[in-house]
C-alpha cells in the first residue's frame, strides 16, 4: 500500500481527465471505450470501497477500544517439537464486521464532503498525504533492521537466513471471511487467489494517465513518470517480501495483520496513522477520480443515458460524485476486504488489456497519424501485455473474469444498439480498411468464381419522374437493393446524377450525397451514396459504369426502374437516354435489372403469395435463376414457388428441351417447375397470316405511332436534304425488320398474360436495342412487352456464369 501511494506521487496529483478511457475509446472505437471505460468506473469506484475499510480496519486494531462489537478468533498452530506434532491455540482479536460497516460509512460520507468541496481544495490536501508515507516507509526499514532477535518467543526473528529459509516454501491455509488463519475456514488461498488480492496494491502506475488533464506535458510526463512508478513501486514490494521473510516466522507473519507497526521504529503508532492517512488519501483519489471518468464518457455524448452525468466546462461532476458514493456505500456495506479486491482487479486488469491492446493496435497498423514521442516500444510487447493480462484475469478466478466480460460486453452490445455514432478515427476503422486494401490486392481483376460471385448493384436512385425534396431515393428501390442480398450479405452503390456544372453544383452534389447516405442508413441498406454532376444522365452513367469500384468490386448489374412515365408525361428525351444507358451497360459487361411496377412492389413485411415466374429465353449466366432463388429467401416471397417458363419455336423437340432444364435445375440445387411454350416463328406468321388477338389493340397502336414517327422522320429528311436521322445518328429503317420485333414481343406478352397474369413477379429477358433502330421504336417494343404486367422484372445478364454446379 505505501509502494503504491509512493508511486502515486512520483506522477502528479489528481485525476482530472478521461485517463485511459480516451487512450482506448481512441483506439479502439467508442463502443470499446465505454464499455471498458465504465467498467474502469466501476473498479475506481469499489476501489475507493477498499481503501476505507483498510483504513477502518487499520484504526479498529491500533484503538481496539473503539469498536461497539467486540470479536475475537482463536487460531490453532501446529507446531514440531523434538519430531512430534503438537497444537497449540491463540486468542486473537479482530474487527467486527458490523464495525467496519459502520465506520465505514461514516468515512465514505465525510470523504464526500471533502470531493464536494472541489479539486482545489483536494489538491491543497493532497500534500498532506505523501509524508506521512514517505516517513512510514523509512520508519519500516529503519526498523527491519534494527529489529532485537531476542523477541525470537513472539515470532520476530530479526533478520535471519533461518527464517529465510523456513519461509521460502508455499504453505498455504485456510482462513476466515475475516483472514484470520483457521484450519476450518471457508476460503482456501493458493497463489491465483492471492495473486488477486495482491493486485489491488500495485494500481497506482496508471496514475499519471488517469492524471492527464492536470499534467503540463503529458507526453513527456506520463512515459517517464509511469516507468519511474513501476520501477520504484517494484523494487519497494520484492524488498518488502524479502526482508519480512526473513524477519519473522511463518506463524507471526499470518497471524500479525500489522507487522509492519510491530516492528517500525520508534513506536507502531506512526505506522498505523501512515497507514489510514495513505488508504484514506486513495480514498479520496478513487473518490476525486471515478465521477470525472464518469463525466468524460457522458460529455462524450455516446450513451444517452448518461446524459445526467454531464459536465460543463470547469465545473463539478457533482450527480456522478453522488452515484460514485451509492456504488462505494455498497461496497462498505460487505465489509470484506477479501471479498471487495477480486472485484476491483477484474476491472483494472480489464483497462489495462485494453491500454496494451490499444497500443498493440496503433504500432501494429503504423497509420501516418501513429507518430508516438516514445520510442521505446513494439507491438509485441502490447500483445504480451494485454495477453498476460487476460491470463491473469483466469488464474485469478474465471467466474470473476467471465462475469467481468459478460458486463463488458452487455454495455458494448447496449452502446452499439442505443449509442450515437462516434467517428474518433479508432484503429478498428484503421484495422478495417487496411485489410480491405489487402483483400482487394488478393482479389486482383481476375474474375470472380461463380462461387464467391455476390451482386454489387449499382442502384439508379432517381432517373425517371420527381420524388419529394426530402426523399433522395425511391423508397421500393432500397427494398429491392436488400432483395438482392442474402442475408443481408453485400453491398449496394446509390447513384444519382445531378444536371449541371461542377463548379457549380458542388456543394449541392455534397450535399445531397450526406442526404442520401443519411436515408441509406435509415432504410438499413449495406451500401454507399455516390452523387455524380454532369452535364446529362447520359453522360454522366457513362463515366460511372468506367470508373466505379475498384479491381473485382466494381457493381456489376445495374438496378433502376422502368421508365412508365414517358409517354404519359410526354418526356421525350427519355428514350435515348434509356437506350444510351442499357447500350453502355453492354458495352462495360454489365449486367441489367430493369424494374417495372416499382411502385407495388412489396414492402419487408408484405406477404406475397403465388409464383415468381422466370422467362427464360437467352443465355444469361444463371442471373435470372439466381435472383428468383434470392427472392425466395425474402419473408415477403418466401411463401411463392418457381416456375420457368422456356420459350421455343413449334418445331422443338419440347419434352427433350423440358428434361435438359430440369436436370440443369436439379444439379444446381434450385426447385422450380418446368414449363415449355411454343411460339410460331415471324416466317410462319407472315406465311399463315394469322392474327394475334390478345394485346391487338396496344399492338395496333404501337404500329400506326411508329409509322407517324416514321414518316415525320422521311419528312425532315426529304425537307432537309439528308439521310434519316434519329437522336442525333443516321439510322438504317428496315420496316419489315420493325413489324418482326413488334409480333415478337407481342406474342411474349400474351405469353405472360396468359399464364402468369397472377404471378408475384415476373422476370423475363431484356431484348438488346436493336442496331440503327431509333431509340423511340425501341421503347414502344418494350412498352408492348411489358403492357398489362403489374410487377416484372427486365434482366439481362452478362458474359459469365454466376451460378455453379461446383458449390
Amino acid at each position: 500500500m505505501f509502494a503504491e501511494h509512493l508511486g502515486n506521487y512520483i506522477l502528479y496529483p489528481f485525476f482530472l481527465g478521461g485517463g485511459p478511457y480516451y487512450l482506448i475509446g481512441r483506439a479502439l472505437g467508442p463502443e470499446v471505450g465505454v464499455s471498458i471505460g465504465l467498467c474502469f468506473f466501476l473498479g475506481n469506484a469499489v476501489a475507493g470501497a477498499l481503501y476505507v475499510l483498510g483504513a477502518v480496519e487499520t484504526f479498529l486494531d491500533a484503538v481496539p477500544s473503539a469498536g461497539f462489537f467486540k470479536e475475537s478468533v482463536t487460531v490453532v498452530n501446529n507446531t514440531l517439537v523434538n519430531g512430534t506434532a503438537t497444537a497449540g491455540t491463540a486468542t486473537i482479536s479482530t474487527p467486527s464486521l458490523h464495525d467496519l460497516q459502520l465506520y465505514g460509512v461514516i468515512v465514505t460520507i465525510l470523504l464526500c464532503f471533502i470531493v464536494f468541496g472541489g479539486v482545489k481544495i483536494i489538491n491543497k490536501v493532497a500534500p498532506a498525504f505523501l509524508i506521512p508515507v514517505l516517513f512510514s516507509l523509512f520508519c519500516i526499514f529503519i526498523g527491519i533492521f534494527v529489529a532485537p532477535r531476542k523477541n525470537a518467543s513472539s515470532g520476530i526473528t530479526g533478520l535471519s537466513i533461518t527464517t529465510f529459509k523456513d519461509n521460502w516454501a508455499s504453505d498455504y491455509q485456510r482462513t476466515t471471511n475475516a483472514g484470520v488463519p483457521d484450519p476450518n475456514g471457508p476460503i482456501y488461498w493458493d497463489f491465483n487467489a492471492l495473486v488477486g488480492l495482491f493486485f489491488p496494491a500495485v494500481t497506482g502506475i496508471m496514475a499519471g494517465s488517469n492524471r492527464s488533464a492536470s499534467l503540463k506535458d503529458t507526453q513527456r510526463s506520463i512515459p517517464i513518470g509511469t516507468l519511474s512508478a513501476t520501477l520504484t513501486t517494484s523494487f519497494l514490494y520484492l524488498i518488502s517480501v524479502l526482508l519480512f521473510g526473513a524477519l519473522a516466522t511463518r506463524e507471526e507473519l499470518l497471524t500479525d495483520r500489522l507487522l509492519t507497526a510491530s516492528v517500525a521504529w520508534p513506536v507502531p503508532a506512526i505506522i498505523y496513522v501512515g497507514i489510514i492517512l495513505s488508504t484514506l488519501g486513495a480514498a479520496l483519489q478513487s473518490l476525486t477520480g471515478a465521477p470525472r471518468l464518469l463525466a468524460a464518457i457522458a460529455n462524450d455524448d455516446i450513451l444517452p443515458v448518461l446524459k445526467y452525468f454531464k459536465v460543463a466546462e470547469g465545473g463539478e461532476p457533482h450527480l456522478a460524485t453522488f452515484f460514485t458514493a451509492f456504488i462505494c456505500i455498497g461496497c462498505v456495506v460487505i465489509g470484506n476486504l477479501d471479498l471487495i479486491t477480486p472485484t476491483v482487479t477484474m476491472f483494472f486488469l480489464l483497462c489495462y488489456a485494453g491500454v496494451n491492446l490499444s497500443c498493440f493496435l496503433l504500432d501494429l497498423l503504423d497509420a501516418p497519424s501513429w507518430r508516438p514521442r516514445w520510442k521505446f516500444h513494439h507491438w509485441s510487447l502490447s500483445l504480451i501485455g494485454a495477453l498476460l493480462c487476460i491470463v491473469i484475469m483466469f488464474l485469478i478466478s474465471w467466474s470473476f473474469t467471465v462475469v467481468s466480460l459478460a458486463l463488458a460486453s452487455l454495455i458494448y452490445y447496449y452502446v452499439s444498439i442505443k449509442g450515437k455514432a462516434g467517428d474518433w478515427g479508432d484503429g478498428f476503422k484503421s484495422a478495417y480498411f487496411q485489410l480491405a486494401l489487402r483483400s482487394l490486392r488478393s482479389l486482383g481483376a481476375n474474375q470472380v468464381h461463380p462461387k464467391n460471385w455476390y451482386p454489387i448493384p449499382l442502384i439508379f436512385c432517381r432517373p425517371w419522374g420527381k420524388l419529394p425534396e426530402n426523399v433522395p431515393c425511391h423508397p421500393k428501390l432500397a427494398d429491392f437493393a436488400n432483395c438482392m442480398k442474402k442475408k443481408g450479405r453485400g453491398m449496394s452503390i446509390f447513384v444519382s446524377i445531378l444536371d449541371g456544372d461542377y463548379h457549380e453544383l458542388a456543394e449541392d452534389a455534397k450535399s445531397a450525397c450526406r442526404q442520401l447516405s443519411t436515408y441509406i442508413d435509415y432504410k438499413r441498406c449495406e451500401g454507399v451514396a455516390e452523387i455524380i454532376v454532369a452535364p446529362s444522365m447520359s453522360d454522366g452513367f457513362r463515366g460511372i459504369v468506367q470508373t466505379m469500384g475498384l479491381g473485382n468490386l466494381k457493381p456489376n448489374i445495374v438496378v433502376m426502374r422502368y421508365p412508365e412515365i414517358w409517354r404519359r408525361e410526354n418526356l421525350t428525351q427519355i428514350p435515348s437516354t434509356f437506350v444510351s444507358i442499357i447500350n453502355d451497360c453492354i458495352i462495360a459487361n454489365k449486367a441489367v435489372v430493369i424494374v417495372k411496377g416499382l411502385d407495388e412492389w412489396p414492402g419487408e413485411y408484405q406477404r406475397q403469395y403465388g409464383t415468381i415466374d422466370l422467362y427464360w429465353i437467352v443465355k444469361d449466366g444463371g442471373l435470372m435463376l439466381l435472383l428468383s432463388q434470392l427472392l425466395l429467401t425474402k419473408e415477403s416471397f418466401e411463401s411463392c414457388k418457381i416456375q420457368v417458363f422456356c420459350i421455343a419455336e413449334e418445331d422443338t423437340e419440347a419434352e427433350e428441351l423440358k428434361a435438359d432444364v430440369r436436370k440443369f435445375l436439379y444439379d444446381l440445387r434450385m426447385q422450380a417447375e418446368v414449363i415449355v411454350v411454343t411460339m410460331k416463328s415471324w416466317e410462319a406468321h407472315m406465311e399463315s397470316g394469322a392474327q394475334q388477338d390478345d394485346s391487338l389493340e396496344a399492338f395496333t397502336s404501337a404500329q400506326q405511332r411508329i409509322s407517324a414517327y416514321l414518316a415525320d422522320m422521311k419528312e425532315t429528311a426529304r425537307r432537309e436534304g439528308r439521310p434519316l436521322m434519329a437522336d442525333g445518328k443516321p439510322v438504317v429503317v428496315n420496316e419489315q425488320q420493325v413489324e418482326k420485333f413488334l409480333y415478337t414481343t407481342l406474342k411474349l406478352n400474351s405469353t405472360i398474360l396468359r399464364y402468369s397474369r397472377m404471378a408475384a413477379v415476373v422476370l423475363v429477358s431484356l431484348p438488346p436495342p436493336p442496331l440503327n433502330h431509333p431509340a423511340y421504336f425501341y421503347m414502344e417494343y418494350m412498352d408492348l412487352l411489358v403492357e398489362n404486367v403489374p410487377r416484372m422484372l427486365i434482366v439481362r445478364g452478362y458474359r459469365r456464369d454466376v451460378v455453379t454446379l461446383f458449390t
